[in-house]
């Protein structure tokens, strides 16, 4: 059977997606995935057919398998919410990582030559942000909870995603940011803001992170702020051993999701396998 797919169903999902409280970043990401799917589709109408070719093109492309799956899902959303649901199609299986590429993975000497260098070139703001996310282990899209009054308090009261956490700000990073905000005359409301005082967004965070790598001396290929709160996740398991309290504190409500945190680089894994001595 054909579909026809309108922009009022599209403006319809994504209202629909606001009246579940999906997070902004979590529309945007929905709307992205939805406007690659458009442009693939051009003037032609919907066919399961058609929805099986456009997850080859994506294999074909080399996207990564999770983000095929992530894109799925979003146009598989698309079609549940307008009742085609004879148009879904399934994700591809991917086994589970044991480990992760170390080309990819931000270890915590390339995290302090980040702080450092962001210092060095008189970045205070950066400087504090970096430590303040790997720190807490929270999301970017959560930062605006580290308000002056949070920060008084010793700890931020994270709502998101239908869920409330408190998130804990170590006594270190409370002396550093109160001196900052006293600095910056800054008595209320978010921290880290921009000159117009809106939220700093992701991307504007990613652009001036990158602009430390070179100095640093760290692939740019490891610096995106996410990657922050995957070193705060490996870093606490590694001390606690305790994945459960670990979700927790991250916000998951899967403990399979925080499993992708805390797996071990390649390297890591080689050195355990080496100390078993089971070649003679």
């Amino acid at each position: 059977m054909e579909r026809i797919l309108t922009g009022e169903d599209i403006q319809a999902f994504y209202a629909w997606l606001k009246a579940e409280e999906k997070s902004q970043n979590t529309i945007e990401k929905y709307a992205r995935d939805v406007a690659i799917f458009v442009k693939f589709l051009g003037k032609d109408n919907i066919t399961k057919e058609k929805v099986i070719e456009y997850k080859s093109k994506l294999i074909t492309d080399d996207y990564a398998v999770r983000s095929i799956n992530s894109m799925l899902a979003s146009i598989n959303s698309l079609f549940a919410f307008l009742g085609w649901h004879e148009l879904k199609v399934k994700s591809i299986k991917l086994q589970r990582q044991i480990y992760c590429p170390e080309e990819k993975e931000l270890t915590k000497a390339e995290y302090l030559r980040l702080v450092n260098t962001a210092k060095q070139k008189g970045n205070e703001r950066l400087c504090l942000l970096i430590q303040t996310i790997c720190s807490t282990g929270i999301r970017v899209s959560e930062l605006p909870y580290i308000t002056v009054e949070a920060v008084r308090h010793g700890a931020a009261v994270v709502s998101l995603k239908g869920k409330t956490r408190s998130v804990f700000i170590v006594r270190e990073l409370q002396k550093k940011l109160l001196h900052y905000v006293a600095e910056h005359k800054i008595t209320s409301g978010a921290i880290f803001v921009t000159r117009n005082g809106k939220p700093m967004s992701r991307t504007n965070i990613w652009r001036e992170m990158k602009n430390l790598c070179n100095e640093a001396g760290v692939s740019t290929r490891k610096v995106f702020p996410h990657n922050l709160r995957h070193l705060f996740a490996r870093t606490f398991y590694g001390i606690e051993k305790d994945i459960a309290k670990l979700a927790d504190i991250l916000g998951h409500s899967n403990i399979n999701t925080t499993r992708i945190y805390i797996i071990s680089t390649g390297d890591e894994h080689r050195k355990k396998l080496e100390s078993m001595r089971l070649v003679t």
